[in-house]
């Protein structure tokens, strides 16, 4: 997946713990197909809806991609992201989601299946369905569905429960451990850093103040480093950069191509380099045999397993931003 958002991208500012919940609950009860029966024209509907906003607004794609990755890694895959709030206490709220962006595009989708199929299909599958469909130039996937949504959207879980975009790589691969995702779907997920942007205090310290002496972070490529600060100076918490500069609207191999030559954007990016498996993967995908955009989708799948409800649990939201 991570995240991710945000933090722009995969991991956002935000302290790991571990989750309450078992990582996988549930996932043997999510199909292929699931709606086949109760409302079979479900992912046409939000492919329409996807095609459209891609069109008129592509920048739309990473950021939608993330908000699968966000609602997983916080309760799990039950479409807590999209609760809102009036005391603005809800996970979107946290400063790890406030770079997101999209959700009416949810809103939009979900309005349709409600036309088509009402109380079926849940926002939990919608937003998967989604971060598939604007996923373009990946290998396309089987989304698993049959998730329910949850009831509780919690601003400090958010806040505490996404990877950090300082962790080490040991941390990393422990975080996603706990939320029973390999090695391999760590360096995997990573690379939707492929399309999008980060805002320049998810990495300023790495140009600026890398150990609190004033000094960068020495696994930087030396020569880029003045490219990034005039990008970003030692204050800056509003600008975004490129996470992949050259191709951050295309969804291809490039980004494994800079952090192989120490550009990666993130300290989680450059950590990939730290650990012989996920060092040997980043390589290995920026050769023409890598198995990258098939092994996005397997990762995907599997990280949309996580913590999610079926069955009784849960609920179907009419409205993906409350609760019925």
């Amino acid at each position: 997946m991570a995240a991710f958002k945000p933090f722009s991208g995969f991991f956002v500012l935000s302290v790991f713990l571990l989750f309450a919940f078992n990582p996988t609950d549930g996932q043997g009860q999510l199909e292929v197909g699931f709606y086949k029966k109760t409302c079979p024209q479900a992912e046409a509907i939000i492919k329409n809806v996807t095609d459209y906003v891609m069109k008129v607004a592509p920048t739309l794609g990473a950021p939608l991609m993330r908000m699968h990755f966000h609602d997983c890694f916080v309760r799990g895959c039950e479409g807590s992201i999209l609760l809102s709030s009036p005391t603005n206490q809800a996970e979107k709220d946290a400063i790890p989601n406030q770079s997101l962006r999209g959700f009416q595009v949810i809103d939009n989708a979900k309005v349709e299946l409600e036309k088509a199929c009402p109380g079926v299909v849940s926002c939990a599958d919608t937003v998967a369905i989604v971060a598939r469909d604007v996923t373009l130039g990946a290998e396309r996937w089987e989304v698993e569905t049959g998730r329910r949504d949850g009831r509780v959207s919690n601003i400090t879980q958010a806040s505490n429960e996404v990877l950090s975009p300082f962790l080490n790589i040991t941390q990393l691969i422990s975080g996603f451990q706990k939320k029973g995702l390999s090695v391999k779907d760590l360096v995997v997920l990573s690379g939707g850093h492929t399309v999008g942007t980060s805002h320049c205090f998810s990495f300023g310290s790495r140009m600026y103040n890398f150990t609190g002496k004033g000094d960068t972070d020495p696994s930087m490529d030396r020569k880029y480093i003045p490219y990034m600060k005039k990008k970003c100076n030692a204050t800056d918490v509003t600008t975004l950069v490129a996470l992949d500069p050259g191709s951050f609207k295309t969804f291809d191999t490039n980004y494994y191509t800079l952090v192989a030559k120490r550009r990666g954007l993130l300290h989680s990016d450059a950590a990939l380099l730290d650990n012989p498996e996920t060092r040997a993967y980043v390589i290995q995908a920026t050769t023409h045999k890598s198995t990258f955009f098939k092994d996005f989708g397997v990762s995907m799948v599997r990280m949309g397993r996580i913590g999610v409800l079926t069955g009784s649990a849960g609920e179907i939201r009419r409205v993906c931003s409350k609760v019925n």
